[in-house]
């Protein structure tokens, strides 16, 4: 995660300049908060109300900071990392959807599914089966090498 992190703030930095991006937002410590718990937690039902208390500020400051400093709103931010974990997921199990669903905060497959085809534009079942299709379709390491 920490990896992740260091490259997020160099992307950042590199393309929006100081003062904005991941490197700020994580020496931030009130935004740093809310998204150590965001990432530790993402099935939990966070408002934008309980990352404020998080952070230490109150609703509407909280919001600006975080949307100033992530470039994005806090549940919109929430959002995208619930769907790229559930898209790791996907990756790399074999976990029916209606677990993955539960894993990132949805109570119903349906509400998961529609917000991850927003997302990704195209519904988790088949954003897996062409993962697993082009896995099997890819030539193997070895037979290239045996050419």
């Amino acid at each position: 995660m920490l990896l992740l992190y260091a490259l997020r703030a160099w992307f950042d930095g590199a393309r929006t300049g100081p003062g904005t991006g991941w490197a700020t937002a994580l020496r931030d410590t009130g935004v740093a908060a809310a998204l150590h718990a965001i990432h530790r937690k993402p099935a939990h039902p966070w408002t934008v109300a309980s990352l404020a208390t998080l952070a230490g500020l109150s609703r509407a400051p909280f919001a600006k900071r975080f949307t100033e400093l992530v470039g994005r709103p806090p549940m919109r931010y929430l959002t995208w990392w619930r769907m790229t974990t559930a898209a790791r997921l996907l990756r790399e199990s074999g976990a029916p959807l209606s677990s993955i669903a539960d894993a990132v905060g949805y109570q119903s497959e349906f509400a998961f599914a529609v917000a991850f085809k927003r997302q990704y534009e195209t519904p988790p079942g088949r954003y897996r089966r062409s993962l697993l299709r082009d896995a099997l379709a890819a030539p193997s390491s070895s037979s290239a090498l045996s050419r």
